[in-house]
């Protein structure tokens, strides 16, 4: 029988060998790292240098005669081209978070399937979701013919003011590193590439080109950084791409220390560090630097990984051992992530199918901020009349801005708002929230007014047993923006708020914004951008069809005091326009509210449901380096729904950046009455602190406090374990 199995495997295996005796990388039962050795083998130097420089795929705003290759696909945001004797397809590129996006200057438009804001799925705190949302739109990329999404967005949010917090990860390590990581992995389940951006410090958007960010390097491990390596640990992207602004002194895109001694070196990333469009400054120092590839190489003052790099190499500067190496990287995540053993190949797009997937995200991620008297979910039984106002909820739900644009399909509800050109425009998904519900509670007269006239909007709520004010903030790419509800939205909701029997607002933001009004309204319910079918998924919200199981992935703050601790500083050198301190080091968000005695508006980690839970004493065990949590949940109130406990961990010597950090988390849909036991493993780098000088975690000696509860700040009774000294490596 051994012989017979021999023989056939034998024979199945002839054909393939006939058939690439000339290419064996071809051979997919080979390493990922042995055929890409292969093939750079064959490869001449012309061809390697055309590897390491991509190019724009669309025609640069007022640069008529930058014409894409012909290769490209129109309307995107890159190609690098491929090796087509060997077999090696280009790199096809599409900006990306929520979805498949168009670049503003295409001639045509790509209509696609918008994720809610990343941010969004983020507040599930539910990794299956955030997978499921990644395979979603990296499916779309591969039928739409691209193999490479500029994905994975997970800067913490340092600056709540920054535009691009919509697109980032929140600010915690932890929950950023593991929900960004499970949305790689669901967008390379497609057989493509996806990346993981912007490393690192990519904070805000005022003086993102030239800014200095500065940090103590064991409080970055501590923080930005361990979300960047908790996300490759279980994404595995096969690409990095550095940032515009410098960290600690050296361009981001050319800082040994970030590409080289940590990413490369100490992470042992075997894929490759791309530039962001226009973050290049160098040819020897970049290369030398760590930096593999130079992206669309017309944003940047000139081309320094063409003939420049082919200059250098030639003159001793850049080792041909080092060109090899940027190859050999690029080629290794090409097979690692089956872009040539699985062709991608255009074929139509499922819009119906992947909405639902889209509404699904949304409503998990969904967030119940205050609900006094019950004031949700609206009842037909209790309701005749209600009126819905502002927010265009009339025709569409709003979308971020800037480069990870999506186009829906049907257009944009409401064209013409500024700014129209980049990083516009401002778009409308085209999902009514006002004719959901109209669908969902057909008994109930339903009336809308835009928002614009506050006494009418006062009058109308008076004469309703409910009124409903969407308030909508724009952020985008290239801009930071305001804690503010922008055209005197505040002023409109307190209008409403003071007449109105019942006064619901929802949020459709891209961050934090202050609301002066919240201790007077009886419902809040953050959206988010809510993605394609967004109006539908409030709806489903505000009406109880689904429960909201949301938590925040950041802090709502009272006041505008939050984010920069430091003024901005002169600038050292003519270059840089300013310096960035971040003094509050590794205690983001949360740990800084801690850390000064700040309370919240909104706890990071708050969210309410249509139900209540309980929390049982945490039991607290030693596992290998880390330490094991369960606990009892039980659902106390009437309806199904999603608890989401929330395990803390405080060093009783201090020593930690902040009071408490998040340990860990569980999401368990449960029915009325019922119990069930989460458990928790704690990841040892949540125990420790970072030790620069010695390149290591070192868990002090001492004892540490668990606690479970709801939020940062709703937490039940501490549970103490003592734990030794221990060191370790990454």
């Amino acid at each position: 029988m051994r012989g017979l199995a021999a023989l056939a495997l034998a024979i199945a295996a002839a054909p393939l060998l006939a058939k690439d005796r000339d290419q064996p990388w071809r051979n997919a039962a080979l390493s990922p790292d042995r055929r890409a050795a292969l093939v750079l083998a064959a490869m001449t130097q012309d061809e390697k240098l055309a590897m390491v420089i991509g190019a724009f795929a669309s025609e640069p705003a007022g640069k008529p005669d930058l014409r894409p290759p012909a290769e490209a696909r129109e309307g995107s945001a890159g190609y690098v081209p491929g090796v087509a004797r060997l077999g090696i397809p280009p790199l096809w590129q599409a900006d990306a978070a929520m979805g498949v996006a168009t670049q503003p200057t295409a001639r045509t438009v790509r209509p696609a399937v918008a994720l809610p804001s990343t941010l969004a799925t983020i507040a599930s705190w539910d990794e299956g979701v955030a997978r499921r949302g990644g395979a979603m739109i990296g499916g779309e990329a591969r039928r739409y013919g691209f193999n490479m999404l500029l994905a994975g967005g997970i800067n913490l949010t340092r600056e709540p003011r920054n535009g691009r917090n919509f697109e980032y990860g929140g600010e915690d390590p932890l929950l950023a590193g593991r929900m960004v990581g499970a949305q790689i992995a669901g967008i390379q389940s497609n057989g493509i590439i996806s990346t993981i951006k912007h490393y690192a410090l990519n904070a805000q958007q005022t003086g993102q080109f030239t800014l200095d960010a500065r940090i103590d390097r064991a409080a970055l491990r501590q923080s930005d950084l361990l979300a960047f390596q908790i996300a490759i640990e279980r994404g595995r992207p096969g690409a990095v791409m550095c940032a515009y602004n410098r960290v600690n002194g050296d361009y981001a895109c050319e800082n040994d220390w970030l590409l080289n001694q940590v990413l490369k070196r100490r992470w042992r990333y075997p894929g490759w560090v791309l530039s962001d469009w226009g973050a290049v400054h160098s040819t020897v120092a970049a290369a030398k630097a760590g930096l593999d590839q130079e992206s669309a190489a017309t944003f940047d003052a000139m081309p320094y990984f063409g003939a420049p790099l082919a200059q250098a190499v030639a003159h001793g500067l850049v080792s041909p051992n080092r060109l090899d190496d940027m190859v050999r990287r690029i080629l290794r995540s090409m097979f690692a992530h089956a872009l040539i053993d699985r062709p991608v190949a255009i074929a139509p797009i499922d819009i119906a199918a992947d909405t639902t997937v889209a509404q699904q995200v949304a409503e998990r991620g969904a967030v119940l901020l205050r609900n006094r008297r019950a004031a949700l979910p609206l009842r037909a039984t209790a309701l005749r009349r209600m009126v819905v106002i502002g927010g265009h909820a009339d025709v569409g739900v709003l979308s971020g801005g800037g480069s990870s644009q999506v186009h829906p399909a049907g257009g944009n509800a409401v064209p013409g708002l500024h700014p129209t050109a980049w990083p516009g425009p401002v778009i409308y998904l085209p999902s009514s929230p006002l004719v959901a519900l109209r669908r969902l509670l057909p008994d109930v007269r339903i009336d809308y007014l835009d928002g614009s006239d506050r006494q009418a909007a006062a009058r109308a709520a008076a004469a309703s047993d409910a009124a409903i004010v969407f308030a909508t903030q724009w952020t985008a790419e290239s801009q930071d923006t305001s804690l503010t509800l922008p055209d005197q939205q505040d002023a409109l909701i307190a209008a409403v708020a003071s007449s109105a029997r019942r006064s619901i607002v929802v949020l459709e933001t891209g961050g934090a914004v202050l609301m002066p009004w919240a201790d007077r309204v009886d419902a809040i319910l953050q959206g988010w951008y809510p993605g394609a079918g967004g109006g539908e998924t409030l709806a489903r919200l505000l009406t109880g069809v689904v429960a909201p199981s949301g938590r925040l992935p950041i802090t709502i703050p009272r006041d505008d005091r939050a984010g920069r601790c430091a003024p901005l500083q002169d600038a050292p050198t003519p270059d840089v326009a300013f310096v960035v301190t971040y003094c509050e080091g590794a205690a983001v968000g949360y740990k800084g509210f801690d850390r000064a005695g700040r309370a919240p508006l909104f706890a990071f980690g708050h969210g309410l449901s249509y139900t209540r839970f309980a929390f049982g004493p945490p039991s607290v065990v030693r596992h290998g380096r880390g330490v094991r949590v369960s606990v009892a949940v039980r659902n106390i109130g009437t309806r199904m729904g999603a608890a989401v406990p929330q395990l803390y961990v405080e060093r009783v010597a201090g020593g930690f950046e902040a009071p408490r950090r998040l340990a860990g988390w569980a999401k368990l849909e449960l029915p009325a009455g019922e119990t069930r036991r989460a458990t928790i493993a704690v990841d040892p780098r949540l125990l420790a602190t970072y030790d620069a000088a010695a390149e290591r975690w070192i868990i002090a000696r001492g004892r540490y406090r668990f606690r479970i509860g709801a939020s940062s700040r709703d937490l039940g009774p501490a549970v103490a374990l003592s734990l030794p000294c221990m060191g370790f490596s990454d």
